[in-house]
């Protein structure tokens, strides 16, 4: 996890592993589209495989792409904090949400290693950008800010949540936070123009 800040300001930037077990799911149940945001494709992308066996007497892929969102929606909205642990192999949590439920239950192994995968991809990108001082350019953003109002920033808090997205982009969710794909950094103009206006407007 990465740490930026000021008197009163805080950003930070990491990866969120359940978040990525819940990528994995949809994607690898093609759920395309789901969710809100609806977030890119994860890269590498994963082979999906059909749910419509799985799920054919628990209301369908219908059903799946609601509990599906419901629990994104449950990990975007406790974001930082902590999400209730996955438990295999019942995933008793999920009692309400049979479809999502069966799908866990054969995926969850192969999410869980793609995930720690990408968790330790992730770890090494973050430590080469602390070695290069690939962070330096949200003081920047803040700094200027400040420059064109001519004050300080008010108390604020941005968490940016680093996905493994095919496209190099980032979602606002209101109030204070940001996903976004973790290589958009490596091209500063893109950066820039997604993040820039976020952080004009919580300054």
């Amino acid at each position: 996890m990465h740490h930026t800040g000021g008197p009163g300001w805080r950003i930070t930037m990491d990866t969120c592993g359940p978040m990525l077990i819940a990528l994995y799911i949809r994607d690898v149940a093609g759920l395309a589209g789901a969710g809100r945001p609806a977030l890119s494709h994860v890269a590498p992308q994963v082979r999906p495989a059909d749910p419509s066996q799985l799920t054919a007497h628990v209301g369908g892929t219908e059903a799946l792409r609601d509990q599906w969102e419901h629990w994104w929606g449950r990990l975007l909205a406790v974001h930082p904090g902590m999400e209730p642990p996955l438990v295999p192999p019942n995933f008793g949590d999920f009692a309400g949400m049979p479809a999502l439920q069966r799908v866990l239950q054969a995926h969850y192994g192969a999410a869980l290693t793609w995930s720690r995968e990408q968790s330790s991809a992730y770890q090494l990108l973050a430590a080469e950008r602390e070695t290069l001082g690939g962070h330096k350019v949200l003081a920047d953003m803040v700094q200027n800010r400040e420059m064109e109002l001519g004050r300080s920033a008010r108390d604020f808090t941005l968490t940016i949540v680093e996905m493994p997205l095919a496209e190099q982009r980032a979602w606002f969710i209101e109030p204070d936070r940001l996903i976004m794909s973790q290589h958009l950094l490596d091209d500063h103009q893109a950066f820039l123009s997604y993040v820039q206006p976020v952080v004009e407007l919580l300054v």
